[in-house]
């Protein structure tokens, strides 16, 4: 069965190239040119993934994104804009975005990293998954997304949510920025960007700040390890 695609681009020069490279590759692509368009074909048809362009018209990318991703937590969403600043890269992944592309692109940059989001979906709809993940007074449920620490919810956005699960899973191991990059965001590790030591420390900060032990550690020169203060 071939794997549906959304996607939401205003160019429609882009749209027409991004359909036709899409579609010889053996994928089935629907295309809206706004935002609100866009909306209605995710709120009345079903994707395996969607590629998103943030300025576009009636509703921007950010917004979809946020409509999408309340509605469902595990559809790949990668996010593609001329906007190259960090701050627009963190807004993105805050409302929910997998990935995110730069404009301009190669095609087969975009090709590889919508083959890796898919193939990462695929697993996890495959392997039966635990429904709570925890470690000292840390829970996590995974059906409803709902983060407590001593019983107190702490409220997470999707990207933090998605790099907590991935460091609980591999509790008690040492992770790098590169295994966090590409089992966390699908991408090459980028020496230029920060953007996971600020990811890390927001989690630090919405779960260890107030709290005791402190959870999410730095192995200095080799990256990060949840476990608590005592192992």
């Amino acid at each position: 069965m071939k794997h549906t695609i959304l996607l939401v681009e205003d160019e429609k020069k882009i749209a027409d190239t991004l359909e036709a490279g899409l579609e010889e590759e053996q994928f089935e692509v629907s295309v809206a040119y706004n935002g609100l368009e866009g909306k209605k074909l995710y709120l009345n048809n079903a994707y395996d993934l969607i590629i998103l362009d943030i300025n576009l018209p009636f509703m921007n990318g950010y917004e979809l994104c946020k409509i999408i991703r309340e509605k469902d937590k595990r559809i790949p969403i990668i996010m593609l804009t001329a906007l190259n600043f960090m701050d627009n890269k963190i807004q993105g992944f805050d409302v929910g975005a997998d990935d995110y592309i730069v404009k301009p692109f190669e095609f087969r940059e975009l090709l590889a990293r919508v083959k890796a989001l898919l193939r990462r979906t695929d697993v996890l709809l495959d392997a039966p998954e635990e429904k709570t993940l925890t470690i000292a007074d840390l829970e996590v449920n995974l059906d409803n997304k709902e983060v407590k620490r001593s019983g107190t919810k702490i409220a997470l956005t999707a990207k933090e949510f998605q790099l907590l699960e991935y460091l609980l899973k591999n509790k008690g191991r040492v992770v790098s920025r590169a295994d966090i990059a590409k089992d966390v965001w699908d991408i090459d590790f980028d020496t230029q960007t920060n953007v996971i030591d600020v990811y890390v420390n927001f989690l630090r900060k919405k779960l260890d700040k107030d709290f005791t032990p402190k959870l999410i550690h730095t192995q200095v020169g080799m990256g990060y390890i949840l476990k608590t203060d005592a192992d």
